[in-house]
Parts: structure tokens; sequence; C-alpha cells
């Protein structure tokens, strides 16, 4: 409540394991104070950055072995697999990904988790505001959605940090490039439009709808949908600058 922010960081271990056990996600083992201020830096955070395992396993796991892999996001994965690993994290068993996982399944499980979060990650009580930043002159658009980045809850604001570092990673690689020996690397074609319009929907809703809504409104959810998909490929592409303090 009224303790200040410094002071929090100063609590020494025991009480600091209080806090810590009030995150989104507690780390596998407790971080290094090296560790801890590295990532002070980049969070809303006094303590850790609060990212959940699942996010970072996930998008580790396809930076290090699926950049290249084309329609990453799009191909099919194997449900059950991906349950196991759900099921795993769930109970908070260590999950190691390697290269024995299939990137499809690791994709479907990081789509899953965004959009099975009882809110989502841009939260409902932002959902209009964001929108309406479409509405502002386009030099406008990029402080005002930073100024609502920081209205988020600090793990919503670190998760979301992590996921878009990921994207626009996996955007850069979307195009076909040629390696020092002249050799063609055939890029994922996952550009950012693409990856907006997989994970625009999972990111920011008003909640669940059912398929009778989807019939009765269809143009106007569609209208809807272009309009979280072009916010959310904004802050793909600029989500350096939308970080930047």
């Amino acid at each position: 409540g009224a303790m200040s922010v410094d002071s929090i960081t100063d609590l020494d271990d025991n009480q600091s394991r209080l806090l810590e056990a009030l995150q989104l996600s507690l780390p596998a083992e407790a971080q290094s104070k090296k560790e801890k201020a590295r990532d002070k830096k980049l969070s809303l955070n006094p303590i850790y950055r609060q990212v959940p395992r699942l996010v970072d396993s996930c998008c580790q796991h396809l930076e290090k072995h699926g950049l290249q892999t084309v329609g990453i996001f799009r191909v099919g994965s194997s449900k059950k697999r991906v349950r196991q690993l759900r099921e795993e994290f769930d109970r908070g068993i260590d999950v190691v990904l390697d290269e024995e996982h299939s990137i499809h399944d690791v994709a479907a499980l990081l789509k899953e988790f965004l959009r099975d979060m009882p809110d989502p990650l841009l939260t409902r009580e932002l959902y209009t505001p964001f929108i309406n930043t479409l509405l502002l002159e386009p030099d406008e658009q990029l402080s005002t959605l930073q100024l609502l980045i920081y209205l988020l809850p600090p793990c919503n604001c670190d998760t979301l940090h992590r996921l878009l570092q990921f994207l626009s990673t996996v955007a850069g690689h979307a195009e076909d490039t040629r390696d020092k020996d002249g050799q063609e690397i055939t890029g994922n074609k996952m550009t950012s439009l693409n990856l907006a319009t997989i994970f625009g929907p999972n990111l920011l809703h008003k909640q669940k709808s059912t398929d009778k809504e989807f019939s009765v409104q269809s143009s106007a959810r569609a209208e809807e949908s272009t309009a979280i998909i072009a916010v959310v490929q904004k802050m793909i592409e600029n989500y350096e600058a939308l970080f930047m303090v």
C-alpha cells in the first residue's frame, strides 16, 4: 500500500518471498541478484520481470528452432501432445523444451495460453481505448498506445513486452534471404500483419463470443476485427519505441 518502490526492493529475502508468491508466475528458482538488477530496467515491477514460464519457454524455443519454419502458427499441431505439454506446465513441472518438441506444438501451446487467459493480456477494461487509438492522428497513436501499456498491470506489461519482442523477431525472418555463400534461406512468410491476424483476437477482446453473436453482428464484428489487427500490428512493428521510457 503505502510502501515506496525503493523500500520494497530493499526488503530482505524472506519478506520478498511473500511478495513473489503473489506474482503471476513464480520463477523455477530464485533469480540471482545480478539477474534481478538487469530485469528491473525492463519492468514496472520492483522485484523481477513477471513473465509466465510457459510464455518465456515457448518464445525461447521458437526463437531458437522455429524462425525459418514456413507458416509458423498456421500449420496444425498434435492436440494430444499440446494437451500433455499444457498439463505439465500446469502441474508446475520444470518443462525443458528442446529440439525433440515440434515447432507447431509449441506454437499452438503459446496461442492457447494467450487465448485461454481469464482476462485477455491487454485487458477488457482497456479494450475500447486501445481500439480508439486508431481514431487519432498517426503521430499521436504511438504515444497513446505507450500510455495505455503503462496502465496495464505490471505482469501484463512484462508479458506483452516479451511477446512483442518475439513476434517482431519472427516478422524479421518473414522474407527470403541469402546467406554469405549466396544460398537462398527461405523466410517463414509470417509478416507483422499475418502475426497480428493470428494473435490480435487472443490479446484484445471484450468477451468470448458465441456462434449466435457472430451470426447476428457479423459486419460490425468484421470491422472490429480489422481494428484489433491494425492495433496489434502497430504494436509489433513499434514495440521497441513503445517500451522506451
